[in-house]
């Protein structure tokens, strides 16, 4: 397999592997694209979406040089089927992984509150959103290239932060996540791989719109400093910077990404 490669400043992740779980759509998709805009190889991951997947892998391969992109279906909550996608990924490309950015993740769209929500609803938020993550990370610490260029990065919420009504189960699953990753990064040293979260504010995407009103979303617009919701671009660059050589000095931080709306 290859050695971890050094970047050049035209394209900073070039020869680098990199695996996007919940990859076909939403911020996962605008990830994944914006990692292989930088030179990045790429596994799509998806658990049902097989047609968006090989979509996008063929747009990426088409973009670029063939092979540069490829499918991989794996549910994120399954130890064996994490496995294989690094498995795959590996086997594909003929490298070890280098980045691991993981985007898939459940909100109820009921936005219920706690005495509300139903025991199904909870299990479901846990265990696609930190079992999975935690999965994730289990099976990156152990096969990420180490040395340097050993990136991994999960997608948290600045409701964390933000605590608002509606959101408990939610912000408690990926508060969970937060800390996984902190003490992960301390659980790596010596290893230069990274773990950090990156933890959107409200993102006009489609888990956002769902199940909110117009009024809701003009309301959440205005309460931002910036006078708006945030668009995939906000997201793509921070994770992009994060999984290059430049983001290696940030290390087991969570970084609030919501242009004010949470502090």
């Amino acid at each position: 397999m290859e050695n971890n490669p050094r970047s050049s400043s035209s394209l900073p992740l070039a020869g680098r592997v990199a695996i996007v779980t919940g990859a076909t759509r939403g911020m996962g998709r605008e990830i994944a694209i914006h990692l292989h805009s930088l030179g990045a190889r790429v596994t799509i991951n998806y658990v049902s979406s097989s047609s968006k997947a090989e979509l996008l892998v063929q747009e990426l391969n088409d973009s670029s040089q063939p092979k540069s992109a490829i499918a991989v279906k794996a549910d994120v909550s399954d130890p064996d089927e994490i496995n294989n996608l690094f498995d795959q990924t590996e086997q594909e490309f003929g490298s070890k992984v280098h980045i691991v950015v993981n985007c898939a993740g459940v909100l109820d769209p009921k936005y219920p509150s706690l005495s509300e929500t139903t025991l199904e609803d909870f299990d479901k938020t846990f265990t696609i959103n930190t079992r999975g993550s935690f999965l994730c990370c289990k099976e990156a610490a152990k096969r990420v290239m180490r040395g340097g260029g050993g990136r991994i990065i999960m997608m948290s919420t600045s409701m964390v932060g933000g605590l608002a009504p509606g959101y408990g189960v939610y912000a408690a699953s990926k508060a969970a996540v937060e800390t996984m990753v902190k003490v992960l990064a301390k659980e790596l040293k010596g290893s230069r791989i990274t773990a950090n979260c990156v933890a959107p504010g409200p993102v006009a995407t489609e888990m956002f719109y769902a199940g909110k009103s117009d009024e809701m979303v003009k309301m959440l617009a205005g309460a931002c400093p910036m006078g708006r919701i945030g668009e995939s671009k906000d997201i793509t660059g921070i994770v992009g910077f994060l999984a290059g050589d430049g983001g290696e000095w940030i290390n087991g931080q969570v970084i609030r990404a919501n242009g004010g709306f949470v502090v």
